[in-house]
């Protein structure tokens, strides 16, 4: 194993067992039947369903030393988890049970010669690191995931929701030792400390996982050598285009603003056609209002309305996570485009319209990682996919791309088998012809 010289740094020397333990853990884990697996998601699902008092109790705490802190809005509306909200989260672990197994899968079968055969296969990428502010749900979404996919995982939650964080963790380790798995497969860090040591271990961990402000994620990518999946900004858009149903425009844009707005697919900009913008904004403005929406406009939106708070340039590149909603009138399509693939941060972005052709345009012009027409961007999520959960969304262009589900916790390898072939075979004046044949 190559271990970057940061890891020797005396800062990480205590996360080294930790990280140690994880990847053996992950080592047997990988080596597991779907059938193992799925027994030991489910032994977690009920473990946490046990412990529900105590998970609830552990997350009232937080909650009231979050109050006392004064936490910021978005991230006090992400910590809490009442009962409704776990034992939804405890149904999200038992749909990834039920996904089908990635670990395995043959993606390549070729015969190159008669006798040489090739296969390429699924295999887990092995230790996770994933950062978090806030949201202890995250801990089982991402547990159930990685258990699935065969991969260890080190978490690190913020310190608010450390007490929620602990008693999930503790509970899913119950979980996997009834199921006879090494509870080692599922670590938690609990100091911000340890989050700097976690991103120093090159070589022990495969892939880190930020998931927060934008602040903290591009601290994460500047400060490892580790490849990080993740995005920085969630800044997603809805035009509505000159020939949009008003009505339906009007129900997607308070669902994609008020439904969760501290979530990364929460619109951030509303973008409005000049000659829908007339008759649709007196009625957008009320729909959103009446939902407690701050409006803010640019000058021709402040012309219709006078009374919405002047937009001033960084409004367009901000990400609020709160009820707060910039309003721009543009003249095109192609205006509304280029605004989004300037100010955008490549998450989600949608288009109300009834002209399919000008909805295709859109589709195919905007650079994002998911892109709608006539839905609420609050649709990009891995549960909604059908992926059972997500452990992030990505807007690299890399993939995995969007919301990252199990298909994202594996990579691959190649696997040949021979009888006694030799390469100096196929090459020459005389070499023999591959055959390439793909094998069923």
């Amino acid at each position: 194993m190559t271990v970057s010289p940061l890891a020797q740094d005396a800062a990480t020397q205590p996360l080294l067992a930790i990280a140690q333990a994880t990847r053996q853990a992950a080592q047997t884990l990988a080596s597991l039947s779907a059938e193992a697996k799925n027994q030991a998601i489910e032994a977690v699902a009920a473990a946490l369903e046990a412990n529900t008092d105590r998970i609830v109790a552990a997350n009232q705490a937080d909650c009231e030393a979050a109050l006392a802190d004064n936490l910021a809005k978005p991230l006090y509306g992400r910590l809490k988890l009442d009962g409704v909200k776990l034992a939804g989260a405890i149904a999200g672990v038992r749909d990834v049970a039920r996904l089908s197994d990635p670990v395995g899968t043959v993606q390549i079968h070729r015969e190159l010669d008669e006798g040489l055969v090739l296969k390429r296969l699924a295999v887990p990428l092995g230790v996770l690191g994933v950062i978090f502010e806030s949201r202890p749900d995250a801990v089982m979404q991402i547990s159930a995931l990685a258990i699935k996919s065969g991969n260890g995982v080190i978490l690190k939650g913020g310190k608010e929701a450390v007490r929620s964080c602990t008693a999930l963790v503790e509970a899913i380790k119950q979980g996997l030792e009834h199921a006879g798995v090494d509870p080692a497969a599922v670590q938690l860090l609990t100091t911000r400390e340890e989050t700097r040591a976690l991103l120093d271990l090159e070589g022990y961990v495969d892939l880190i996982i930020p998931r927060g402000s934008n602040a903290f994620v591009r601290f994460v990518q500047e400060n490892t050598r580790i490849p990080v999946l993740g995005h920085a900004d969630g800044i997603c858009h809805l035009y509505i285009d000159s020939e949009a149903n008003l009505e339906q425009a009007i129900a997607i844009a308070v669902d994609a603003k008020t439904a969760y707005p501290s979530a990364c697919n929460a619109i951030e900009t509303l973008l409005i056609h000049q000659d829908m913008a007339a008759q649709g904004l007196p009625m957008l403005a009320a729909a959103l209002r009446a939902a407690q929406v701050e409006l803010r406009g640019d000058g021709q939106a402040r012309q219709i309305l006078p009374d919405l708070i002047p937009a001033a340039e960084e409004d367009w590149a901000t990400e609020y996570s709160d009820l707060i909603l910039s309003i721009k009138v543009v003249a095109s399509v192609e205006e509304a485009i280029a605004h989004i693939n300037t100010y955008g941060s490549r998450h989600t972005e949608a288009i109300a319209t009834q002209n399919p052709v000008t909805a295709a345009h859109f589709m195919d012009r905007v650079d994002a990682a998911g892109v709608y027409h006539n839905c609420s961007t609050r649709f990009a999520d891995g549960f909604r996919y059908g992926f059972g959960a997500e452990v992030g969304i990505s807007t690299q262009k890399m993939p995995p791309r969007g919301p990252v589900g199990l298909e994202g916790l594996v990579t691959y390898k190649y696997q040949m088998v021979g009888d006694g072939h030799v390469s100096t075979t196929y090459s020459g004046s005389n070499a023999k012809p591959f055959t390439h044949r793909d094998l069923a």
